[in-house]
């Protein structure tokens, strides 16, 4: 696996679908996408700021998935934030995502935070329990429920 660093002229095709998709696993349609030009204007914001933690992922000369790291404040402290972590459904179960995870961990690290959080549908049960494989922790819901915050540990 090849990690490459998103450059939105190069791949925005990619990244649109991949982030689609996500909302489609997550809540079963992709209405919460939103518009994608706001996506693609985030985007670009976030790369400016945390080049290294907007990922496409390669393998054999395909993209097979994405991660979107930053570091933020949450209750007066710089945590690490996953915004997503993505594989496309062929690589699903077949421990990319701990790679994946790997990436993050050390993002984070090299970012000084100790802790890292994100956010996860509740009907996302693979998502879930592949979060706590990992280590991490329910905080609660978030979002009129919508959403669950995890954390984990570095």
């Amino acid at each position: 696996m090849n990690f490459e660093e998103i450059d939105i002229k190069k791949h925005r095709d990619t990244v649109v679908a991949f982030r689609k998709d996500s909302f489609y696993v997550s809540f079963g349609d992709t209405t919460g996408f939103g518009d994608e030009k706001e996506y693609l204007h985030w985007l670009d914001e976030k790369i400016s700021t945390f080049p290294k933690g907007f990922i496409l992922v390669e393998e054999d000369g395909k993209y097979i998935g994405q991660l979107e790291l930053t570091v933020r404040e949450y209750e007066g402290n710089n945590i690490g934030y996953v915004n997503l972590y993505y594989l496309i459904p062929e690589m699903r179960g077949k421990g990319r995502g701990k790679e994946l995870h790997s990436y993050a961990l050390q993002f984070f690290a090299d970012s000084k935070v100790s802790e890292y959080h994100l956010r996860v549908s509740p009907s996302n049960a693979a998502a879930i329990k592949f979060y706590r494989k990992m280590g991490m922790e329910e905080v609660g819901p978030e979002v009129d429920g919508k959403v669950i915050r995890m954390k984990g540990y570095l």
